[in-house]
């Protein structure tokens, strides 16, 4: 089960079947080709930096053609922050399967699959500048019982630290998740396959820290069955297995997830399987509560050629306007058959709203893999891995029509820390509360203002007001006792 996504992504590039007639480009940009030089193959999609311009990874691509790390404007203007495997042997490490993380320091951190001292991946920080410090190098332990082969983002937690998996390696060769500081000291926190046969699962993926502190995630393989799970982990490392995949007949719950989980206003999480279903496994989207109740949302390919899409092998997003969004790696009604966006309620209700290649050589891309995110100006950016002018895939951006807001990073804090609120046209700010109590800020720039968290706030929405209009955060900033 070596390298899950390099074959899984291998062979949804590679497939092509012919699929319905194309929809409307309505709210569809491309806003960049990748041609090898400035990357090639963006498996997952960008973030969006201080600075208010979108940053992301590239499995190859750049100088070396080991992967790169670029910035791309919201004009669509695209340059090359990093490339990798710049000395002899990869020492800065190879194939960028994660994306980046902007963490609470302005910095971003990542990892790489493969390259570093020992072969075997790295976890790295990078400013947006481009100067790169590595920070852990895997496989560092005998029997590489601290893992090897990470492929998936970091996440920072509530404490500050940052939090990761890697695919294999571990005490019992089933990966691991591991907690490091962003000064990179390391240590694991669970072990996967610790329980026989696998049963608490193997080959995690991205991780997710819920309301309750704890982390919740998936696994591609592992459980009652070798399909996958679903898992609730606490931060002293104790794992809850709240869902094995294929537990129903047919695996019409679903099975082998590839992605994060998004925890959803109405505290449930939801997230997709690559395959299975009730109709013609073309994968699933799912609910599942903390405590195990798990729900399936959507069939995928729900018709014969599958316009709606199949293998959503993406994270949803919960934007703005309380819509899941995200997109599917094949299917839709492109003529090659390129896959979709898709926006998508709790209760089940698809829309598709764009089909990529629509004509014979995809200048729009071909097969986006790992969903979108939604910037602060409202419009959500992505990137599809194959297609464009020089087949080595694009950069897009789609309108929904949905206003400008802001995020703060981190989410959540206690009274006194500091806080970067990130958005656009924030020069003007005039206030900004925390649940309605004014704080003391900063604007940095038009795109960051900082500031620390009020005395007296309490857990509920952030607000900026301009001289012009009054900006709120999606969610609610929670103020930690």
């Amino acid at each position: 089960m070596f390298a899950r996504n390099v074959v899984q992504a291998t062979f949804v590039v590679l497939l092509f079947i012919a699929g319905a007639s194309g929809s409307s480009a309505q709210g569809f940009k491309t806003l960049s080709s990748f041609n090898g030089v400035n990357g090639r193959y963006p498996f997952v999609p960008p973030v969006q930096g201080t600075d208010g311009n979108l940053y992301g990874t590239t499995v190859y691509g750049g100088a070396y053609d080991r992967g790169s790390i670029y910035k791309i404007t919201l004009a669509g203007q695209l340059s090359t922050v990093y490339s990798f495997c710049s000395l002899p042997g990869c020492p800065d490490g190879e194939d960028l399967y994660g994306g980046l993380l902007l963490a609470a320091d302005g910095n971003f951190y990542g990892v790489t699959m493969f390259g570093g001292t020992n072969n075997e991946g790295t976890v790295f920080k990078i400013t947006s500048g481009g100067q790169l410090t590595t920070l852990y190098n895997f496989c560092s332990m005998p029997g590489c019982t601290d893992g090897w082969a990470p492929e998936t983002a970091l996440i920072q937690a509530t404490d500050g630290n940052l939090y990761g998996t890697t695919g294999q390696g571990g005490a019992y060769g089933g990966g691991t998740v591991f907690k490091i500081t962003t000064a990179g000291r390391r240590t694991t926190l669970y072990d996967f396959c610790t329980q026989s046969g696998c049963a608490d699962g193997s080959f995690p993926n991205q991780l997710v820290q819920g309301k309750d502190r704890s982390f919740y995630g998936t696994t591609y393989y592992g459980g009652t069955g070798g399909y996958g799970t679903i898992f609730k982990l606490t931060p002293k490392g104790q794992l809850t297995t709240l869902h094995s995949f294929c537990s129903d007949t047919l695996c019409t719950d679903g099975s082998h997830p590839s992605t994060a989980l998004v925890q959803s206003s109405d505290g449930a999480f939801y997230g997709t399987t690559d395959f299975g279903g009730s109709l013609q496994s073309g994968g699933t989207a799912f609910s599942i509560t903390s405590t195990g109740q798990f729900a399936t949302v959507y069939d995928f390919c729900v018709t014969t050629g599958c316009p709606d899409g199949y293998w959503p092998l993406t994270p949803l997003v919960q934007a703005s306007n309380g819509m899941f969004y995200g997109t599917t790696s094949r299917g839709g009604g492109g003529s090659m058959n390129g896959g979709t966006i898709f926006s998508l309620n709790s209760a089940g209700q698809l829309t598709t709203l764009y089909s990529f290649c629509p004509q014979s050589g995809c200048a729009d891309g071909q097969t986006p893999v790992q969903g979108m995110l939604q910037a602060t100006s409202g419009a959500f950016y992505g990137t599809a891995s194959a297609g464009g002018s020089a087949n080595d895939g694009t950069a897009f951006s789609f309108s929904a029509g949905l206003r400008p807001f802001i995020v703060t990073n981190p989410a959540a804090g206690k009274v006194g820390s500091s806080v970067m609120i990130l958005g656009n046209n924030l020069s003007g700010t005039t206030s900004v509360t925390f649940n309605g109590v004014a704080a003391i800020f900063t604007v940095a720039s038009a795109t960051e203002i900082t500031t620390t968290v009020p005395s007296g706030a309490t857990t509920g929405k952030v607000k900026v007001t301009t001289s012009t209009r009054t900006l709120t955060t999606n969610v609610a900033f929670r103020v930690l006792p």
